[in-house]
Parts: C-alpha cells; sequence; structure tokens
C-alpha cells in the first residue's frame, strides 16, 4: 500500500478527495489535514515513527505557508521525498518554482481521480509528473520577475478587489498586501495595481 497525505484547507474537496484515493486498491489516504503546518507535523512525525514515508498531496493555495513552501519544508525533512502540488492557479511562474524546489509533481485541480491516483504512483516510485498544458504554458511565458506572493496579490486586483478584500482572500494583512502591490507595480513599471496585473496577465504570469 502507498500511503498519502492530502492537504487542502477546503474540508469537503479534501474528504470527497479522500475517499476516492481510498477507492484505489494499493493507496491508503492516512490523514488529511487543512494547513501546511499540520502536514509538516505529520510528516516529521510518520519520519520519526519509522514508518514507511506516505506521499504527500498538497493543495497550492494554503492559509499561512503555501503549498510549495510546506513541500520545501518536507524535502528538507526527508530529501527525495515524494510531494506532489494540486492547484486552481496553475500559472508559469508557480510550476517553475515548484520544481526548483524538487516536487515531482505539478497538476491541476481538474484532473481525474485516476490521474491524480496515478501520479502518486510515479511520484512514489521516484519519477516525476507535470501536466502537459501546464508545461506549455511556462515555456511559453518565459521567466516571471514577480514572486508568488506578488501574482497572487495581482490575480485578485485583477478583478477589481480592494485591498481589504484581497487581504481577507489571502489571509494576510492589508499592509502586507500594499507591499506586494506596490513591489510589483516598481517591477512592471506601472503607476497602478490594475495596471500591473494587466501587464501581468499580458505575460502569461497570472
Amino acid at each position: 500500500m502507498i500511503p498519502v497525505f492530502l492537504a487542502d484547507d477546503e474540508t469537503l474537496i479534501r474528504a470527497a478527495l479522500a475517499t476516492m484515493l481510498d477507492l484505489e486498491a494499493d493507496l491508503e489516504v492516512v490523514a488529511h489535514m487543512g494547513s501546511g503546518e499540520e502536514l509538516v507535523a505529520a510528516w516529521l512525525h510518520r519520519r520519526d515513527s519509522g514508518e514507511p514515508q506516505a506521499v504527500a498531496v498538497i493543495d497550492l493555495q494554503l492559509p499561512g505557508i503555501d503549498g510549495i513552501d510546506t513541500a520545501a519544508q518536507l524535502l528538507a525533512a526527508t530529501p527525495g521525498g515524494a510531494t506532489l502540488i494540486v492547484t486552481s492557479h496553475g500559472r508559469p511562474g508557480y510550476l517553475k518554482r515548484a520544481l526548483a524546489t524538487g516536487v515531482r509533481g505539478f497538476l491541476p485541480k481538474t484532473t481525474s481521480a485516476a490521474t491524480l491516483a496515478e501520479v502518486i504512483r510515479t511520484v512514489h516510485a521516484g519519477g516525476r509528473y507535470v501536466d502537459p498544458e501546464l508545461a506549455a504554458e511556462a515555456i511559453s511565458a518565459g521567466d516571471t520577475v514577480l514572486t508568488a506572493r506578488e501574482a497572487d496579490v495581482l490575480e485578485y486586483a485583477l478583478d477589481g478587489s480592494s485591498v481589504d478584500d484581497i487581504a481577507r482572500r489571502i489571509h494576510l494583512s492589508p499592509g502586507t498586501i500594499r507591499n506586494y502591490l506596490s513591489s510589483a507595480m516598481a517591477k512592471l513599471g506601472v503607476s497602478n495595481r490594475y495596471e500591473a496585473a494587466l501587464k501581468a496577465r499580458e505575460k502569461g504570469w497570472i
């Protein structure tokens, strides 16, 4: 059996995914949690107890430390560990950052349960899997000048959200959001956050 950890802050999605994966004869969801901090704690406990290491399936958008930073902590504790990211925000910058961190799998949340199960088997065996469409977009978009958090706030700015709205949605303070927006605007050479969001979208960075 391949043990699996799931981390996603949306409880219903997490529970449904656990149920679907448990239908696979060779997979067992041993725990699922709503934050990166909880996943890191469970991962370290399993390592220290001497049990076979699980595959970590991590949502990119977690409160607190995001999915890629969570994976980085897992990989620092167990180099070469089997981690994969699932996301509804398949931006090129995220994919490149995940691969640089050592994440072995990266796929959209629109992926079927059967495909996800196969990717879990692949990364558990030491292989890698990147969704082909996301890989093509990453190649065509080129390197982004934005950090992952800057890209996050610009994506929300694109629909006209206020600083307070963005802060609530990303679970950060309004002051931190303003700092990210200011930094992104400076990097992109524009005078307001909406122009920054449009320019980043044109370049394929959000």
